[in-house]
């Protein structure tokens, strides 16, 4: 949905909340929920990852929509767990969990309230798991043990920015093969720890199939190779990565599921896993989000670029800082009136706020501006509130739903 098509919620949410503001539309994610569901229907187990936007309000919503979720730390189980979702529908995983987001899942087990499972990335961190649940006496009659599953690194090379290309080798995410295997060989069947199967992430914003095909169907046969002298060896976590831009230039979630339906025939019955999950993030939130922001400057200067400065900048949106991605901006006013239907428009950088250089956006075409216009940056949802910071001293952006009949919610305040 274009900023255009949403421009009369978009101003009314500037109006009633100020600028910067983070708006989500409800029914671009419930429609993302359904391509997702139909893609990888039951009984996949779908998840959504956090990571890609973890504002309480909107992991609720998705929840309501079927999704379970995804966390990397304990501050993103904290808020999974204030949009309603309890622990059985929530796993663990992350490169960063240090002993205290360890203990906290060994307390959760403990505690009869286990989640559904913990990723682990190495050797070493599956050791001070080990340890950890081990001192808690899980496992014993009446202490639930903590399933796993082990990150695999894939060794593969995903079709997408070098930075989000988590497959490869090079990456420090995840264990080799021959890491994987002994770190379950070392693993007694029934202890404190349970290991349940593998799970693999190639990337994010995948443009083609082809890796991900690779490193799923190298993840099944471990998967089977493991499973066949090891019970309750049975879970598979594809990961996420599914990418988002205009129709028919990336592939869809449904693409991807179809490179399944062979790799899983080619396996015996008694090989395949039991349980198959995915958790994909970007795709889920990035075109359902929109940031508002007002200008500050227009910079109109002979023989040097125009220049517009926001109110909104690296801190409400960081990926073009990080990756120089590239997010669409339009004008919602020009002038301080609407903007016309055949407005004459014309190349401007736009710049953020933030007393940094590299805090820009690129250049757009725009049509005349001045201070207290307003523009719409698009495809936010993903990576912005989670990523926003509060360099310079900057308040929180407020979070707005937009509802599927219009009205506007908000879903967290501001600052």
């Amino acid at each position: 949905m274009s900023s255009t098509a949403l421009r009369g919620p978009l101003l009314r949410a500037a109006a009633r909340f100020g600028t910067p503001l983070y708006l989500t539309s409800v029914g671009v994610l419930e429609d993302a929920a359904a391509e997702l569901r139909d893609a990888f229907p039951d009984p996949w187990l779908r998840a959504f990852s956090l990571k890609a936007n973890d504002v309480p309000a909107v992991v609720a919503r998705l929840a309501g929509f079927g999704l379970d979720g995804n966390v990397v730390s304990r501050g993103e189980w904290a808020s999974a767990r204030r949009a309603g979702l309890p622990n059985e529908r929530l796993t663990l995983e992350g490169i960063g969990k240090d002993a205290r987001d360890l203990r906290a899942a060994v307390r959760a087990s403990a505690d009869g309230r286990p989640l559904r499972w913990v990723a682990v990335e190495s050797p070493e961190e599956l050791d001070v798991l080990v340890a950890l649940a081990t001192r808690a006496g899980l496992g014993q009659p009446g202490r639930t043990p903590v399933e796993v599953l082990l990150r695999l690194n894939p060794d593969v090379s995903p079709e997408t920015h070098p930075g989000l290309a988590v497959g490869q080798r090079s990456s420090k995410f995840g264990m080799t093969e021959t890491e994987l295997t002994g770190a379950v060989s070392a693993l007694p069947e029934q202890w404190s720890v349970r290991a349940r199967g593998i799970h693999l992430h190639v990337g994010s914003q995948l443009g083609a199939v082809d890796a991900w095909r690779d490193a799923v169907r190298r993840g099944l046969a471990l998967l089977a190779l493991i499973g066949a002298g090891r019970e309750g060896f049975d879970t598979f976590d594809v990961g996420g990565g599914f990418p988002v831009g205009e129709p028919g230039t990336v592939p869809t979630p449904a693409r991807f599921a179809r490179e399944l339906v062979p790799l899983l025939e080619a396996l015996p019955d008694d090989r395949r896993p039991r349980r198959l999950a995915v958790e994909p993030g970007r795709f889920l939130v990035a075109d359902a989000g929109w940031i508002v922001a007002s200008v500050l400057h227009v910079r109109e200067r002979a023989d040097a670029e125009r220049i517009v400065v926001l109110d909104a900048g690296m801190a409400e949106l960081l990926r073009p800082a990080l990756y120089r991605a590239r997010h669409p901006i339009s004008a919602l006013t020009s002038m301080g009136a609407p903007v016309p239907p055949s407005v004459a428009v014309q190349p401007a950088r736009v710049d953020g706020p933030v007393c940094e250089s590299t805090d820009t956006f690129d250049v757009h075409d725009l049509p005349p501006l001045r201070r207290r216009d307003l523009v719409a940056i698009g495809g936010t949802g993903a990576y912005a509130a989670s990523m926003a910071m509060a360099y310079n001293g900057r308040p929180r952006a407020p979070q707005v739903l937009l509802e599927r009949d219009g009205a506007l919610t908000l879903g967290r305040r501001r600052g």
